[in-house]
């Protein structure tokens, strides 16, 4: 199959070239667009009671939360001087009614709450008209008409809050790239020697990025796309693309030097690197499309387009990176300028005799380091994405924070109760007559009553009467974080109040019954999500390797991985011991929905480097029969490859790391901690040292399913090793040991390790 693909790659490369380059061309004005076309948010579950509660905000109340919050203070004059009214409202006059649906301040509610304690600030609620797009559009047109002579004016509220993200989200990636690329191009010099050789992945990781800017865009005509996504994707897609392009570019080096000719080294280059190119994207794009299975629009889009990206810089690297080699061919090794440092065989010769020698000792070792970088997990604490994701110099989170330290606490944040009054007295004995035409606050006072009574509790306000829906809105007050075990409690306990006569349902909103209701709809569907990606990444190593135990192997190291990563972020960000370093605010929880993307991410890119070792132990294991020839040999062979490949990732990583929205770093972070763990402990010792001590178990696949394997597309060969010949009867063999390659003689013939570091048959004189 993979030979196939690149015969029809060889021949067709000048077309496939020429249609790549007008596809880029054609695609990068539309994949711009991109940007100013997410939206934030997107955490909540669609059929939680909270969403429902919220949506019932909008469209029965004029208003969930405000879009716009405009912030007022005045070093000397106080809020009830008529002269601060006045200067506020005659800045509001300004603005359009067909562009602002609602404006509520302190003088036409009479709230207190919106009175900063020191008396001399305040703030007025602007809702917008229109959809998400629509709302951004209105606010660009408003908000050079909210400043007022003679007092200070900051700007916040979600739509604000969306604008500074997409603005931080652009300067981020630019960031990102111009730190990344002049870094990668000297350390791709340096590990092949040739300009030409270390700009070819360069130019796969910027095909990639482009692809990764068109499939958002073109997401975002048929969903909502979060605004976290484009640095996710795009850190996926220019990482994965140089990762694939250095194991194929170095498989065609191979080919080339050993004599092929253009067309047989791009043939057997797909044959070998190519496949297991395209074993690793579609495992990682697996590991992404399982986060399809969550109702969460953040999770969704970022799956999407993460996996879709990852099978475009699996397919860059598959069609046009072998098309680009075969029109060098020899030339890709030109204009030298590091001269061939050779692959670091003998440091990797080193390590995997030592662990030949002592796989136990790196067994335990190494499984004892993994253990203790995932205890902080342990502690873990969930919360939710708030503005402390941007960096504190954000207008907008600074209105959120001056609201949360000088005014009323949670006087935006506080529990929602949508109370349904039945219009109509069924005449049942004991239920309190309710009016037959309208509904008024008094039907919802004794279960607002009840409310009051509950501990931690300060106060329940009516925030909106709907007479269409027969329905009152409660705002209950409390004095206690929204995420706080307290504040849990106090929505559990409304949850669980029965209904007061007269009332058809009571349904529980809010920051703090969202966060509960996003912790119990991660809970239910990420079983499903291990069961569903573990299950197709065992069918994808069963084909890769004709073995049931590699895979179930694999999948155990994925779990030490994947510990240890989410071990490192809680004590990075949740314990803040990496804040100073990287710049963000601790807040002393790790948002839920964002680990789980790490744990998807994580696990995909957890299996990519195995996969790549695996490919070559089984390889060997073909040719020679000799479990830990094979597996000391693939470590040798893929040790300086894998490593280079992990270290141009941890460079993209790293560059990503310092974007200033707080869940990029979040996954940076983890990603980084899971490709150091995994290019060094694990694909290093841990795997060598399992294999070693399994022997033969490794590849054992039973005969009953050795025609189903064969079945499969692209299924790995499986036949029994080459025997070593048959002696003749009474004639011992003898035996010596060179390094790990043992070299046993019959009578005439003898297994000896070939100068391509596989094995091969020799004759020899006993």
């Amino acid at each position: 199959m993979f030979e196939s693909a690149g015969r029809i790659v060889y021949r067709g490369r000048w077309s496939l070239l020429v249609l790549s380059l007008a596809l880029a061309v054609l695609a990068a004005p539309f994949g711009a667009e991109v940007f100013g076309r997410m939206s934030d948010g997107g955490f909540a579950d669609p059929e939680a009671d909270s969403t429902t509660a919220a949506r019932w905000n909008d469209e029965w109340y004029g208003g969930n939360a405000p879009d716009v919050v405009v912030l007022y203070r005045h070093p000397r004059v106080k809020v009830a001087d008529p002269r601060f009214k006045r200067a506020v409202h005659d800045s509001l006059r300004r603005l359009p009614s067909s562009r602002v649906r609602r404006l509520a301040t302190y003088w036409s509610t009479a709230a207190p709450a919106m009175v900063s304690a020191d008396e001399h600030a305040t703030y007025a609620l602007i809702t917008l008209r229109g959809g998400t797009q629509t709302k951004r559009r209105h606010y660009a047109e408003i908000k050079d008409r909210l400043a007022v002579e003679n007092l200070q004016v900051r700007v916040g509220g979600a739509v604000p809050l969306l604008e500074e993200l997409n603005d931080q989200t652009a300067r981020d990636l630019a960031r990102a790239e111009a730190i990344s690329l002049p870094v990668l191009l000297v350390l791709l010099v340096i590990v092949f020697g040739s300009l030409v050789a270390a700009g070819l992945p360069l130019v796969v990781g910027l095909l990639s990025v482009l692809g990764a800017l068109v499939l958002l865009r073109l997401l975002t005509e048929v969903t909502e796309v979060s605004v976290f996504s484009l640095n996710v994707v795009t850190m996926l897609g220019l990482g994965l693309a140089i990762d694939y392009s250095l194991f194929v570019l170095g498989a065609f080096r191979e080919e080339v030097r050993r004599g092929a000719t253009n067309e047989e080294a791009v043939v057997r280059t797909m044959a070998t690197a190519g496949r297991t190119v395209a074993f690793s994207g579609l495992t990682v794009a697996t590991a992404l499309l399982g986060l399809l299975l969550f109702p969460q629009m953040f999770l969704r889009s970022i799956g999407l387009g993460a996996a879709a990206v990852v099978l475009v810089a699996m397919l860059a690297a598959l069609v046009v990176l072998p098309a680009l080699l075969g029109v060098l061919g020899r030339r890709v090794d030109a204009v030298r300028l590091v001269p061939d440092l050779g692959g670091g065989g003998g440091f990797w010769h080193r390590v995997a005799a030592g662990v030949m020698r002592r796989p136990v000792l790196c067994l335990l070792g190494v499984t004892a380091v993994l253990v203790a970088l995932a205890l902080p997990f342990a502690h873990v604490k969930f919360g939710n994405v708030d503005h402390r994701v941007l960096p504190a110099t954000a207008e907008s989170r600074m209105v959120a924070e001056i609201l949360d330290r000088d005014f009323a606490r949670n006087s935006m944040a506080g529990v929602d109760v949508h109370v349904l009054i039945e219009r109509e007295s069924a005449g049942t004995e004991g239920r309190r007559p309710v009016s037959a035409t309208k509904v008024s606050p008094a039907d919802a006072r004794p279960f607002a009553d009840l409310i009051d009574a509950l501990p931690g509790v300060t106060g329940v306000d009516v925030a909106g009467v709907s007479q269409a829906n027969a329905a009152i809105r409660l705002s209950v007050r409390y004095d206690a974080d929204p995420m706080s075990a307290a504040a849990q409690q106090i929505v559990t306990r409304i949850r669980a109040m029965p209904l007061e006569p007269g009332m058809r349902a009571a349904v529980v909103g809010g920051s703090t019954a969202a966060q509960m209701d996003l912790m119990a709809s991660l809970a239910a569907v990420l079983p499903w999500m291990a069961l569903v990606v573990g299950g197709v990444t065992f069918v994808l190593l069963f084909a890769a390797f004709g073995s049931l135990v590699l895979p179930v192997k694999a999948l155990l190291m994925n779990a030490l991985s994947i510990g240890a990563s989410l071990g490192v972020i809680v004590w990075a960000f949740q314990d803040g011991h990496l804040a100073g370093l990287l710049g963000f605010t601790p807040t002393g929880t790790i948002e839920a929905t964002a680990t789980v993307l790490i744990l998807a991410v994580v696990f995909g890119l957890s299996m990519d480097y195995e996969l790549f070792l695996l490919s070559r132990v089984r390889a060997e294991w073909l040719r020679t029969g000799d479990n830990t020839a094979a597996v000391a040999a693939g470590l040798e062979r893929t040790g300086g490859v894998i490593t280079s490949a992990a270290l141009l990732l941890l460079v993209v990583i790293g560059a990503f790391s310092t974007a200033g929205i707080t869940i990029v770093k979040l996954l940076g972070v983890g990603m980084f901690a899971a490709i150091v763990v995994d290019a060094t402990l694990v694909r290093a010792l841990l795997v060598p040292a399992t294999m070693r001590l399994m022997g033969g178990a490794n590849w054992w696949l039973p005969g009953w399913l050795r025609g189903a394997h064969r079945r499969m597309p692209a299924h790995a060969p499986v036949a029994r090793p080459p025997a070593l010949p048959r002696l003749l009867a009474g004639r011992p063999p003898r035996t010596r040991t060179t390094g790990w390659v043992k070299v046993t003689a019959g009578r005439t013939r003898v297994v000896k390790a070939a100068p391509d570091g596989g094995w091969a048959w020799a004759e020899e004189d006993p």
